[in-house]
């Protein structure tokens, strides 16, 4: 059996997550990839994904493998594949994997980032891969408060209610606010994430952007392990998985818009 790894984007839109679903509640990512391979190989297999994204949430570069009897030579399979899936869906890269590698598991880091479209009137051809908020924001304000984010904590406060994680505790590398041209993007970091967490952290850096909250308040609302006490949960819309590290690099090794820190040393 072979262990093939791909990576992948998709524009989750259409879809109802990246996790497969009972076909009532609509189609989801994992369901066309195992419905892909099925007919290419005439085989089931059984997906191991790095980040099961949510409805209606994207990916640039989701990577996930699976054991394989068949012999497709790995640089056939994008290609293969791609002209049996939906056009939202494409095989980026594919590779022969150790057996002990594992999708989730084998991660070191996941690059999120959310895109915040700041201007009065929105923009029709981006209102399904961005939040539109028509209100000034303070991004002073932001970055001071996406700093305070960055580090080794319980993120209760920024999990989805209800969450039966067996442990809230993750680090967050980077938490970075940018802006260009109308358009603001909060960028997240980290070893792992919770369900629905950067679109929380990102709901409650608007909210401080707005003077709802001050940068000086996050530290409390960390350590609260209250939800009610972080912003609103974002659209889905404006969140994408932009990159997952299976090396140990450095982000800033990577990605020209990140900066060295001290936090990066834990990698």
């Amino acid at each position: 059996m072979n262990n093939i790894c791909l990576r992948l984007a998709y524009d989750g839109t259409q879809y109802h997550g990246f996790q497969s679903q009972p076909e009532e509640h609509g189609k989801t990512i994992q369901g066309e990839l195992e419905k892909a391979w099925k007919r290419l190989a005439q085989e089931e297999i059984k997906i191991v994904t790095a980040g099961r994204t949510d409805k209606g949430v994207h990916a640039a570069g989701q990577v996930i493998n699976f054991k394989s009897a068949a012999r497709i030579p790995q640089d056939k399979i994008p290609i293969a594949m791609n002209s049996v899936l939906p056009e939202e869906i494409r095989i980026l890269e594919a590779k022969l994997v150790g057996a002990e590698f594992n999708a989730r598991t084998s991660a070191y880091w996941k690059r999120y980032d959310y895109k915040i479209e700041n201007k009065r009137t929105a923009d029709v051809f981006t209102r399904l891969y961005s939040l539109h908020e028509p209100v000034p924001l303070d991004l002073n304000k932001m970055r001071q408060a996406a700093a305070r984010i960055e580090g080794k904590h319980d993120f209760k406060t920024f999990s989805a209610a209800g969450s039966n994680a067996k442990s809230f505790v993750r680090t967050v590398y980077h938490c970075k606010v940018q802006s260009s041209s109308g358009y603001i993007t909060v960028t997240c970091i980290g070893n792992g994430f919770l369900y629905n967490m950067v679109r929380i952290i990102t709901g409650t850096l608007l909210y401080v952007g707005k003077g709802k909250i001050v940068p000086e308040d996050m530290p409390g609302i960390l350590k609260s392990r209250n939800r009610a006490l972080a912003g609103k949960t974002v659209s889905p819309a404006g969140l994408v998985l932009r990159y997952i590290d299976y090396d140990g690099n450095r982000p800033s090794s990577i990605f020209e818009d990140i900066e060295s820190n001290d936090l990066e040393d834990l990698i």
